[in-house]
């Protein structure tokens, strides 16, 4: 341990104090003991800003799941592991709204093709659908928060 409560040269009383690496720890007065403060981090490292681990893997997977099965794979991920962590139901649920909000403009667009003007937005559609989910899956896999522009919030569940 870095930190001596003792270095100003007068005894410190026993107590719970820092301990030089961030977490708090219990001094007898004379030298640190192995007791950490309840709710005290077990380790030093950095945590991601959202969640870390499985659940930047599962709100990666779930952006691409997005690419290649629409709604379907971000709602069997929001319905499996939403429950178990919030970074995973925000974007399970962003992927789900965009999957829907992609479905609705195909279907509009393939309206549209009847004025001609569907012939136009059906292939920035499909470049929306195609790049969207490649950025939400980077800043999920960097543990951000993402939220997908332009895109209707019809499950709850974002943050």
């Amino acid at each position: 341990m870095s930190f001596d409560p003792n270095a100003s040269g007068t005894p410190t009383p026993p107590g719970w104090y820092p301990d030089g690496t961030g977490s708090q720890r219990y001094w007898d007065g004379t030298q640190w003991t192995e007791h950490l403060a309840p709710g005290a981090p077990q380790h030093g490292g950095m945590q991601p800003y959202g969640g870390g681990g499985d659940d930047t893997t599962f709100a990666t997977l779930v952006h691409i799941l997005a690419l290649f099965t629409s709604f379907i794979g971000p709602l069997i991920i929001y319905l499996v592991k939403g429950e178990e962590s919030p970074f995973v139901k925000h974007h399970a649920a962003e992927a789900l709204n965009f999957g829907i909000t992609v479905f609705i403009a195909y279907a509009v667009s393939a309206v549209l093709m009847i004025v001609l003007i569907g012939f136009v937005l059906l292939p920035l559609v499909a470049i929306w659908g195609i790049v969207m989910p490649i950025m939400a899956a980077l800043a999920a896999n960097k543990g951000e928060w993402y939220r997908y522009p332009l895109t209707l919030r019809l499950v709850p569940g974002g943050r």
